[in-house]
């Protein structure tokens, strides 16, 4: 059993990206037991310096596209991700959908709660 679990959201600039950071940003701030990873950082960090803390607790990639960007990301650190959540395949079969890649509007945030119930489902398996 874990004591916790990392989010690693999309930091595409593309709607579901948004849709991504935001499900994980509540995520987090819902759950005491879960963190959040700045994908930015672990893409730049050439030198590895945050390797020790991504292979600390079990990873969920959101990634936004189908381009999977948070898992190469990922697996170029040598790290394996446990889970994968991707947000346009989740949003595919919804009526909703997040068409502004800066702001949410009513049907992006009721985006951002179908993510954050996968999320939620998500996190609870693993834990």
């Amino acid at each position: 059993m874990v004591d916790k679990i990392a989010l690693a959201p999309c930091n595409g600039m593309s709607p579901n990206g948004l849709v991504s950071r935001v499900a994980v940003g509540d995520c987090r701030s819902e759950h005491e037991n879960v963190i959040s990873i700045c994908m930015g950082s672990t893409s730049a960090d050439i030198e590895g310096k945050n390797d020790e803390m991504l292979k600390k607790y079990p990873i969920i990639a959101v990634n936004g596209c189908p381009n999977g960007c948070v898992n190469k990301i990922l697996k170029n650190k040598g790290i394996d991700v446990a889970a994968t959540i991707v947000v346009n395949e989740v949003l595919d079969n919804c009526e909703v959908s997040a068409k502004d890649p800066f702001r949410l509007d009513d049907e992006a945030e009721e985006c951002v709660e179908i993510i954050k119930e996968k999320l939620n489902k998500t996190v609870d398996e693993l834990l």
